[in-house]
């Protein structure tokens, strides 16, 4: 009982976080690659200090578990660098809720790549999200945005929530590898992966910038991470699954009062459409008529 309840205070406590992680990005002002890169790097020592304390790196890793890890890590960073740059196009309301499609793009590669049954419940549920998402897509932008921008910034979350969705394929493939080694591992590919486009050569001088790098890779990966994965750890699935609903709505929280963001009637429907949808196929909700399908 009380590991439930530290489980679910820490899930609580990492989806509310990540709710957060549009704003800061908005507001650091700092460019997506050079935030991306001290994201690693900050993220990457702070993994190693946890893992070093837990005793983790005394175990050996093969070079195929490597090899996974880090096209795990490449699947990530692509993730992060899409859904950062999503932001500023389509707000963080909507990229974040388009980001909550990844549930059904692990569905369909776990079909594709590993033979699993697909219901027609789960079918069904994929249809409401694809319909939230067309509704969000032809729904009129805010001011802020423009039409082409709008489409695009939709695009790149469906995107990031593809990525995202690979590497949690790949994570699962490395089931028995401790999961804090495998953040490790993919956050060290993205410091490799990223160096050559971030801007090393004139670092900002000003401790703004060093703090907004600082608490991207320590509070936003590190912690985060740390938090997450105690909290699986701890959590049957179904719970884990419905309090990661907790991220889309803090988010959507933040975007209204922090940039007076308000959704327009066909993108709140869409939103709720694909929230919904995510939600049903998370936490098991079935049809009245459902059968299961081979891919």
């Amino acid at each position: 009982m009380i590991d439930k309840t530290r489980g679910t205070l820490e899930m609580t406590a990492a989806m509310v976080i990540s709710g957060t992680i549009g704003w800061f990005v908005v507001r650091s002002g700092q460019p997506v690659i050079d935030l991306l890169f001290w994201r690693c790097a900050f993220g990457a020592a702070t993994l190693l200090a946890v893992c070093a304390a837990l005793g983790m790196l005394r175990g050996k890793l093969s070079l195929r578990l490597l090899g996974w890890a880090a096209l795990g890590g490449v699947a990530i960073v692509l993730n992060w660098l899409l859904i950062f740059a999503s932001f500023s196009r389509a707000s963080i309301a909507i990229a974040t809720t388009v980001y909550n499609t990844q549930p059904f793009m692990m569905v369909a590669l776990g079909a594709l790549l590993f033979s699993e049954r697909v219901s027609s419940t789960q079918l069904g549920w994929l249809g409401i999200a694809f319909a939230g998402v067309v509704l969000i897509v032809q729904a009129k932008p805010g001011a802020s945005y423009t039409g082409a921008d709008y489409v695009a910034g939709v695009l790149m979350a469906l995107g990031a929530a593809f990525f995202y969705a690979v590497a949690a394929m790949i994570t699962k493939k490395l089931s028995g590898t401790p999961p804090h080694m495998i953040a490790l591992a993919q956050v060290c590919v993205g410091i490799v992966m990223i160096a050559p486009f971030a801007n090393l050569s004139a670092l900002p001088a000003d401790a703004r910038a060093w703090g907004s790098f600082a608490v991207m890779g320590v509070i936003y990966t590190g912690l985060v991470f740390v938090l997450l994965y105690g909290a699986i750890q701890k959590l049957p699935t179904h719970a884990v699954g419905a309090l990661s609903f907790v991220y889309p709505v803090v988010a959507i929280g933040v975007d209204m009062v922090a940039f007076d963001h308000r959704l327009q009637l066909e993108q709140l429907a869409g939103a709720a459409a694909i929230l919904v949808a995510a939600a049903g196929l998370n936490l098991g909700w079935s049809f009245k008529f459902s059968r299961t399908l081979r891919p």
